[in-house]
């Protein structure tokens, strides 16, 4: 099997890979239908330096996001922001029967220039999800992302004029909000499933602070549970935020307050033992996160206690 390598840093470059026709620039939206799929490699890998949403079947395909591995046969939205490495693997037994299909939409960032849109970019946190976090979708709300992709169609089949990017911003825009509405639903039907993420997520937490990784390794963060949890950082972010309230972030700092605090009891208020515990490279660095927490120094917490 030959695997290919693509850069796939504008719209063009994709266009060109794959065999579509490209009518903008900074945008396009593509089907699997208006491509002979002869134009796919079986195999490749794809180095993103756009935006891009997928609305696929997923049916003898697998992806891969570094070492995680996605197979399964569903309709869902998978969606790639700059950055990221992805690698696609066809099955080859189907070559002669069927490739999946999907339609894409393909956006160059500087499309975004002087658009509300830009500002808002980064709240769409799904953009650095792994593919096994894939947005799977009723076929109610299939018909509202298909519509944004028609309309979408229709602007960039119209002759361009002083709306047309305004009008094309704001449907991608509104299919963003769309599949952030999705993915809290998709949160929502899983809550088992993410209670079991937060109980693990527990126990890594403290096996950590327990454990001498802290002196070693340093202050615990998002990307490592993450990463052994097979999550994305964002993704496991996003549920953090759902079942806690807290960012990962503020859960992290929460849980190693509250065992500094029992620390500087423990060990007789002995503020440089404390901060090496808890993986602080200096003391000076633990006395600032402490008094920003509680609004006293560990010396004057262990005083009053």
């Amino acid at each position: 099997m030959k695997h290919e390598d693509f850069d796939m840093n504008s719209v063009q470059a994709y266009c060109d890979a794959f065999g579509f026709d490209l009518r903008h620039p900074l945008v396009a939206v593509v089907d699997s239908r208006d491509s002979s799929m002869d134009s796919f490699p079986a195999s490749y890998t794809a180095r993103w330096g756009l935006y891009a949403i997928f609305l696929k079947q997923t049916k003898g395909c697998t992806i891969n996001y570094g070492r995680t591995r996605y197979d399964y046969d569903d309709q869902s939205m998978v969606f790639l922001g700059p950055g990221q490495v992805t690698s696609v693997e066809f099955d080859e037994a189907m070559a002669d029967v069927e490739r999946p299909g999907f339609r894409g939409i393909l956006f160059h960032p500087d499309l975004l220039f002087r658009t509300s849109l830009s500002r808002k970019i980064r709240q769409y946190t799904f953009f650095g999800y792994q593919s096994n976090e894939a947005l799977h979708l009723s076929a109610d709300e299939r018909v509202n992302i298909e519509d944004c992709f028609e309309r979408i169609t229709r602007e960039l089949l119209h002759p361009v004029d002083n709306f047309s990017k305004g009008l094309i911003v704001s449907n991608i825009e509104l299919l963003l909000d769309y599949s952030m509405r999705y993915y809290s639903r998709q949160f929502i039907v899983r809550e088992a499933v993410n209670a079991g993420v937060m109980a693990r997520f527990d126990e890594l937490l403290h096996d950590y602070l327990d454990s001498p990784a802290a002196c070693a390794e340093g202050i615990p963060n998002v990307k490592y549970f993450a990463g052994r949890m097979s999550l994305s950082p964002n993704y496991f972010g996003d549920l953090v935020k759902r079942e806690s309230g807290m960012t990962a972030q503020d859960y992290i700092q929460y849980q190693l307050l509250d065992r500094a605090k029992n620390l500087l009891i423990s060990q007789g208020g002995n503020v440089s033992q404390t901060a090496y515990s808890l993986g602080f490279q200096y003391p000076q660095h633990f006395i600032r996160f402490f008094k920003r927490k509680t609004g006293q120094t560990p010396k004057e917490f262990f005083n009053a206690n």
